[in-house]
């Protein structure tokens, strides 16, 4: 059986992430392997509801983080880890690098707190019971704050997290950016602001590159 795979897209809102997955999943499609699209915060009626308030509802940003995480776990418990156990491609639109960015980076928790939480809510993942569950490749969508947000003006009414001031995101690219510093096998860095076309074949060749398009499917929303 084939290993599953699990690749996550991250960015600032207005980075343009969101409108490149169908098409890798597509091209997963393509090769043979079934697919499993989801997001954070969300992916289980649970964490739809927290997401939900997330997006909605005032509080502190510890709240959040507890939020994103208790929403986490369940994803991970409900549609992460037995997708991968079914050898799938798991895609997932966000996941805790956009917690350290967002409201470690962007509202001020402390990044000892949360990886803490990381490692409580994602061990145990899989067959080792030591391990932490990480994705085997995050694309980071790096585009400017002011290009986002001139993005986002013209597609929709924002959200509690997209009405941001430019500064806010500033400080969340630059959570990201760390968290690359960090982990810099784990990620690839995707110029969002190009043309739409050269962004979608940057994101392939960096899937190919890894030698995950080749070879013998569907796609689950």
């Amino acid at each position: 059986m084939q290993h599953g795979l699990f690749i996550t897209f991250e960015g600032i809102d207005g980075a343009g992430k969101s409108s490149h997955i169908e098409a890798l999943a597509q091209a997963f499609g393509a090769a043979g392997r079934t697919v499993t699209l989801t997001r954070e915060p969300g992916g289980t009626p649970l964490a739809e509801r927290l997401r939900e308030l997330l997006l909605h509802q005032p509080m502190d940003a510890l709240t959040e983080a507890l939020l994103a995480f208790a929403g986490r776990r369940d994803h991970l418990r409900c549609v992460i880890e037995p997708a991968l156990a079914r050898g799938e491609v798991v895609l997932c639109d966000r996941f805790t690098d956009a917690t350290f960015a967002y409201q470690g980076a962007g509202r001020g928790v402390d990044a000892g707190l949360l990886s803490q939480l990381e490692h409580t809510v994602q061990a145990g993942s899989g067959q080792n019971p030591d391990s932490v569950r990480n994705p085997d490749l995050t694309l980071w969508f790096d585009v400017a704050p002011e290009v986002a947000a001139a993005r986002l003006a013209a597609a929709r009414a924002p959200d509690r997290f997209e009405a941001q001031p430019v500064e806010f995101f500033r400080r969340v690219a630059g959570g990201y950016a760390q968290r690359m510093a960090e982990a810099p096998a784990r990620f690839a860095r995707i110029d969002a602001a190009r043309a739409r076309e050269q962004v979608a074949a940057e994101v392939l060749a960096q899937v190919a590159a890894r030698g995950w398009l080749g070879g013998g499917g569907g796609v689950h929303g």
